[in-house]
């Protein structure tokens, strides 16, 4: 499978100049890919404004990726903020090649450091997605401090995570040793799509990458807009799990 992930300084609350900028970073063309991967809260950044910036989770942020997922020919993984009734989540979306909704996730631990979950509801469960052979677990950002959550993606033999986030420059070596962890201790790929600049609240680095089952760092990029490309092969997920057969030892006491 090939994987390109899009690193980028997003506007503040501003679905519009993002959605430009976003189509001029792509140009017309990506490399050939199944899957594009964009960071949590992909058109706001990370806002506590829901009032102002929810939509329905098939609203017009939907729409626009969808487009975009038809136009390359490729799955979409983004990040909106959604409304629910009353209730308002920090979710992800998984659109298919036709434009298609496929899956959502609704981040099941809000940031309460930063007071999120006084605005978001959290979900409440895990979700395995397909794209093609490959079962894909999905995760949002502060997710990743949290190893149940993908104990269960483990159970259910994943062979690849994916955490879209606004993780902070400020704690970047967390987000690179949770990333490597969560993959030696799942046995799978897990990938990770991070943003730049800043909000009004913290400063962001980037350092989008993806780790391979025995946690090897397989592609990562720092801090600049780019869409980065990788292909990951899933005979290594089998490989790894056959000669190291630790996930059947798992015991959730």
């Amino acid at each position: 499978m090939n994987i390109n992930l899009f690193q980028y300084n997003p506007s503040w609350e501003d679905k519009r100049k993002n959605k430009d900028k976003i189509l001029s970073l792509l140009k017309g063309k990506i490399p050939t890919s199944s899957l594009l991967l964009f960071p949590e809260m992909t058109l706001t950044g990370f806002s506590m404004n829901t009032e102002k910036l929810a939509e329905e989770r098939e609203g017009k942020s939907f729409q626009f990726f969808s487009e975009l997922a038809k136009k390359f020919s490729t799955s979409i993984i983004a990040g909106i903020i959604e409304k629910d009734e009353n209730n308002f989540f920090n979710t992800l979306i998984h659109i298919n090649s036709s434009g298609d909704l496929i899956s959502y996730y609704r981040k099941v631990h809000p940031f309460s450091y930063s007071d999120e979950d006084k605005y978001y509801r959290g979900g409440d469960k895990p979700v395995v997605t397909e794209i093609d052979d490959w079962k894909i677990g999905l995760s949002i950002c502060y997710d990743l401090r949290f190893p149940e959550l993908f104990r269960f993606y483990a159970k259910e033999r994943v062979d690849l995570i994916i955490n879209i986030a606004n993780w902070p420059a400020l704690r970047i070596e967390h987000w690179r040793s949770l990333l490597k962890a969560r993959a030696i201790e799942n046995q799978c790929y897990i990938a990770g799509v991070n943003r730049i600049g800043n909000d009004p609240n913290a400063v962001y680095n980037g350092f989008s990458s993806v780790f391979n089952p025995m946690g090897k760092e397989i592609i990562s990029i720092g801090d600049e807009e780019k869409i980065i490309t990788v292909e990951i092969d899933k005979e290594k997920v089998k490989q790894v799990r056959e000669e190291f057969p630790f996930l059947e030892d798992i015991k959730l006491v």
